[in-house]
């Protein structure tokens, strides 16, 4: 596996580590609980990191030196991949002939490099987007930066030769097909899945996930009767935390004694083109005049965020891409119901007024509509908790694991398939003209 830009061993919430971080990590792990090897590629951004080191039993991350350890870019790194190749073909040379069978990168600028490891090495290279520069144009974020041409070159040569391309859903083969010509054939849905023994509501009893609720909220400073709407992730005009905010201030708007009570968490930290103004979340909180209420708190681990979901009467997602939606996923398994923006793979992860609410854009006022439903019926949050915990059960890493393995398996037997048939032909030219 390949993940150039960001380190499976990175906290995820900080730089540019999300969920992809996540999918690596539990994918591999996964992965080597049925029997596969996998050594994880990626930059090394310190000093003194140990070349090799050892994730989980079967699985293993290699630090390549590529490029400055600190102040690069992830838009700088294109400048950095025939280093990064070069390390990677280092580490090749030191393995017998054929130790690798499969390449799998994740991110286009992964992808580049993989794509080259894939034909020297002779094996197939199966790739997964995660984000498309062309999606994520045509729905830019106002002040975001546009993604580069050099990417959506790069992204269009992964569809042409990649051996498979995996989608997190169907709507994203949808845009892989519409927007890069991808085969239909060598493309395969593998939803990602979430970490079932870390997230769940807590108690172990999905339907009464309210005290997983109040025992969370005790660890965490939260009164008992506070109306908490969520937000976690990296923090950038992507992922809309201002829609959260400036949602809130409706809500407050229409009814000025929620104040007393409404706690609203943002857990993570500036990332991408937020980086160019860190503390621009706090100053609107402070603009809009509800910086009394709003809580900034750094990236947790898994077992910390669980608590923030399960503390949480909502999460609430207001993307303007995503290809899945993993902080969703995870918030439903701990029984917290999600209001989301209808986009990307947010549709499949989120049951429209089962397991929450889906919202057409990205209008404030609408956020602002959905939260006061929870705000007036104290019951909504439990109900729909214990609805989307129950859905959250069929998001399963090992279901994960399990059909991403069949496509390895599937690109391996067409490769062989191809291999076959070259020498077939080139020994029947070398018989027609010997």
């Amino acid at each position: 596996m390949l993940s150039v830009h960001t380190s499976p061993l990175h906290q995820p919430g900080t730089g540019d580590a999300g969920g992809m971080n996540v999918y690596v990590v539990e994918l591999s792990r996964q992965l080597a609980a049925l029997g596969i090897e996998v050594e994880i590629f990626t930059r090394a951004t310190a000093p003194g990191l140990d070349p090799a080191v050892p994730l989980a039993p079967g699985v293993l991350v290699r630090h390549v030196d590529a490029g400055p350890y600190e102040g690069l870019r992830k838009e700088d790194l294109p400048a950095q991949l025939c280093t990064f190749a070069h390390g990677l073909t280092q580490v090749w040379a030191t393995h017998r002939p054929g130790y690798f069978d499969l390449v799998h990168t994740h991110y286009w600028l992964s992808g580049q490099v993989g794509w080259l490891a894939a034909r020297r090495w002779g094996v197939p290279l199966v790739h997964a987007m995660h984000t498309m520069a062309k999606v994520k144009n045509a729905a830019l974020a106002e002040g975001d930066t546009p993604e580069p041409a050099v990417r959506i070159i790069g992204e269009s040569q992964l569809a042409r030769d990649a051996d498979r391309l995996v989608a997190n859903t169907p709507d994203e083969a949808a845009q892989l097909f519409h927007h890069y010509d991808a085969d239909p054939e060598r493309t395969a849905v593998v939803q990602p899945g979430v970490n079932l023994d870390v997230f769940h509501p807590g108690n172990g009893a999905v339907e009464s996930a309210g005290v997983g609720r109040v025992a969370a909220r005790a660890r965490l400073g939260l009164r008992r009767d506070a109306l908490v709407p969520l937000f976690t992730g990296r923090i950038q005009p992507l992922k809309a935390p201002d829609v959260l905010l400036r949602a809130v201030r409706e809500l407050l708007d229409d009814d000025p004694g929620l104040r007393e009570r409404l706690v609203v968490p943002v857990v993570g930290g500036p990332s991408g083109s937020g980086l160019e103004r860190p503390e621009g979340l706090q100053k609107l909180a402070a603009r809009l005049g509800i910086a009394d209420i709003v809580r900034f708190h750094p990236p947790v681990g898994q077992a910390r965020l669980a608590d923030w979901y399960r503390a949480a009467d909502v999460l609430v997602v207001p993307s303007h891409s995503e290809s899945f939606g993993l902080v969703a996923a995870e918030a439903q398994a701990c029984g917290t119901p999600v209001v989301a923006a209808a986009v990307g793979g947010l549709p499949v992860v989120v049951r429209d007024g089962v397991t929450g609410f889906l919202v057409d854009g990205h209008d404030p006022v609408d956020y602002a509509r959905a939260l006061r439903r929870f705000a007036e019926n104290p019951t909504l949050s439990p109900r729909m908790g214990a609805a989307a915990a129950r859905h959250a059960r069929r998001f399963g890493w090992g279901t994960t694991a399990a059909a991403t393995l069949s496509v390895y398996e599937n690109a391996l037997a067409d490769h062989r398939a191809r291999a076959y048939r070259t020498r077939a032909v080139a020994a029947l030219r070398a018989a027609v003209h010997g």
